[in-house]
């Protein structure tokens, strides 16, 4: 397994960073792989696959390049620049990483990519970063940026989120659950980055950047011994626009749209969030939560600048109650249920 050694200060002085670049380059993999991991994700590949495709069939040096640069265990290091951490920039300020790469460097990162050879057009160009950077701008006016302010709302949710739980629970806890099954806190100092056999590396004094995206993809880039990131799936994505199915009777009880808000609070969320989640307007979400609050279905916590939501006991029972028992659970407290 990869994984990092973290120095106190540098986990001390971690932040949460938005990285339009890094949502482009999610969204460009999530394009490149055609696979999607949700419903949510297979109908924004439907709206856009075949554009993409078609592309990249009218430029056949640019589907040479994406395929290299997304090697099988290995993006090329010039697609993914480490974000500055800096505030916030924009898409275009941080696309000058790509773009402005020295063209005689990314031959050989796109062999540490691919592990082995690349074609001969590759090695041949000399606009490979300036190309790249323009299949990443397609990608971010086509595919992205008509979403962003969506998009944008449940990265910043995520965020809020994932705060509030280092808060309650530790930096064991919030690094678990970062990228499940890639990310995992070793213990002493050591993180588990993802599952491949890479030497370890040692994040002592650099600054270290947790970047959440929407798509179900991620990786970790580092510049130097400067800034190290590891980008991650962020929690409650666009993914599945329909969310949790509502039971009949709580819809019947609370109202469709109401019950919508009650059963995505199973973790917490903020009020942005569940906004970007249900599609409902903010003061629909804001009036269904004041209702659910006052019968004691919910309960409001603040985080730092945010407010999150979540159920309260019984809110969780009366949501689990409508869903029903799960396959193979028994009510009866025999073998496999409850003494």
């Amino acid at each position: 397994m990869g994984w990092w050694r973290i120095g106190t200060d540098s986990l001390a002085g971690s932040r949460f960073v938005i990285s339009p670049l890094a949502e482009a380059v999610a969204a460009l993999k999530t394009l490149h792989t055609a696979t999607a991991a949700h419903p949510g994700e297979r109908a924004w590949l439907a709206g856009h696959l075949p554009a993409y495709r078609a592309r990249l069939a009218a430029e056949p040096l640019d589907a040479l390049l994406v395929r290299a640069a997304f090697g099988p265990t290995w993006n090329a290091d010039f697609l993914t620049p480490t974000p500055l951490g800096e505030g916030e920039q924009s898409f275009e300020e941080e696309l000058s990483a790509v773009r402005d790469t020295e063209p005689g460097a990314v031959v050989p990162q796109l062999e540490v990519a691919v592990g082995g050879p690349v074609p001969e057009p590759l090695r041949s160009a000399r606009d490979l970063p300036r190309r790249m950077a323009g299949v990443l701008t397609w990608v971010w006016r086509e595919s992205v940026l008509p979403d962003w302010p969506r998009r944008r709302r449940v990265l910043e949710a995520d965020v809020v989120a994932r705060t509030a739980r280092l808060g309650r629970a530790g930096w064991a806890a919030a690094l678990d659950e970062l990228r499940p099954g890639a990310t995992r806190w070793l213990g002493d100092g050591r993180l588990q980055v993802n599952p491949r056999a890479y030497p370890p590396r040692w994040v002592d004094g650099g600054r270290l950047l947790f970047v959440p995206v929407t798509p179900s993809t991620g990786w970790v880039s580092w510049e130097g011994t400067e800034r190290y990131a590891i980008v991650y799936p962020c929690s409650g994505t666009l993914a599945d626009t329909a969310g949790p199915a509502v039971p009949e009777a709580l819809g019947a009880l609370l109202g469709g749209a109401r019950a919508g808000v009650l059963v995505r609070l199973d973790t917490p969320k903020s009020t942005s969030q569940l906004v970007a989640l249900t599609g409902q307007g903010l003061g629909s979400v804001g009036r269904h939560l004041k209702v659910l609050l006052e019968a004691g279905l919910v309960r409001r916590r603040r985080a730092g600048r945010s407010v999150l939501y979540d159920w309260t006991e019984a809110g969780a029972v009366l949501v689990r109650a409508q869903e029903g028992p799960r396959p193979g659970a028994r009510r009866d407290g025999g073998p496999g249920g409850a003494p």
